[in-house]
């Protein structure tokens, strides 16, 4: 891309349908189904195995030490034994999402390390919702799902302009004095939060799942609300894996609040931190490459 190209105007841009992907077709397939149902159960399955890609995911993630499995799972029935029909569901989401956004050159974006730190970010989403109160925490479906996307706007920046979101993680993984925050807010008219945020909500995603891709680093704004307590867990999981996969300097210091805010008693934040970062180093070794 030439220098004298102007940068896109991505308010513009991300409101502009032409210019943003569809909603994968086995995504919209799945979201159709009652799965409440056997029927609905054994057509998501089918829709799974006919796609090789996240059937080979389903399948591998079944296999890590992460999700305990006492024999070598080989189908994608018996992963969903052993993940769970819901949190199947969110992972073919997840993967489906991400697979759309990636079929351009990434350029300066590692696809493979915001897989890993997706995935890495959704384990320890589910660490952190063990800890809670049985009433407070969320559904498993909601967490996977929360995890594989919240990042999901730095794909839609470099959709629509390569040229700038090449300039941002170039900045991001040289600029050791600035957030992830100020760098973007400096270069960019949309935070990748405000971007992921404006095409799930494109696509009709639950309000929820809209407000904690934009509020996941503004745990506090009033409009984060709508996600909690996702927003907040989130915003606890990337202070503890900052630059696990991808670069997202922030702020790393956790306080007593955060911890009880989720119903987490503080005197657990240690073990819980521990646990967390052992998961990611799993999964760097198990999570498999993407796509």
């Amino acid at each position: 891309m030439s220098d004298n190209i102007q940068p896109v105007n991505l308010k513009q841009a991300i409101r502009n349908l032409d210019m943003l992907p569809a909603m994968p077709v086995i995504a919209q397939k799945i979201l159709a189904l009652n799965l409440e149902s056997i029927d609905g159960e054994k057509t998501m399955l089918k829709l799974i195995e006919q796609d090789p890609l996240i059937s080979a995911k389903i399948i591998g993630l079944a296999n890590t030490p992460l999700f305990g499995a006492s024999k070598r799972v080989s189908s994608v029935s018996d992963a969903a034994m052993l993940l769970g029909i819901t949190r199947v569901k969110s992972v073919t989401m997840g993967i489906a999402v991400m697979s759309s956004l990636a079929k351009r050159p990434s350029g300066k974006l590692d696809i493979q390390g915001l897989w890993l730190h997706s995935l890495a970010i959704a384990l320890a989403l589910r660490t952190i919702s063990r800890a809670m109160p049985g009433n407070a925490r969320p559904l498993d479906d909601e967490i996977f799902l929360a995890g594989l996307l919240h990042d999901i706007g730095y794909m839609v920046l470099n959709q629509l302009d390569q040229k700038r979101s090449d300039e941002l993680h170039l900045r991001l993984a040289n600029d050791n004095e600035r957030t992830s925050s100020q760098i973007e807010a400096e270069i960019l008219e949309m935070s990748h939060g405000e971007l992921g945020a404006e095409l799930v909500r494109y696509w009709d995603l639950p309000p929820a799942v809209v407000a904690i891709l934009r509020y996941h680093h503004d745990p506090h704004n009033a409009g984060a609300a709508l996600g909690q307590p996702l927003v907040s867990m989130i915003n606890i999981a990337e202070k503890i894996l900052p630059t696990f996969g991808i670069i997202e300097r922030t702020a790393t210091e956790i306080s007593a609040d955060e911890w009880v805010s989720l119903g987490i008693d503080p005197a657990k934040a240690d073990d819980l931190i521990a646990q967390i970062r052992e998961q990611a180093e799993e999964a760097k070794h198990t999570g498999g490459s993407f796509p």
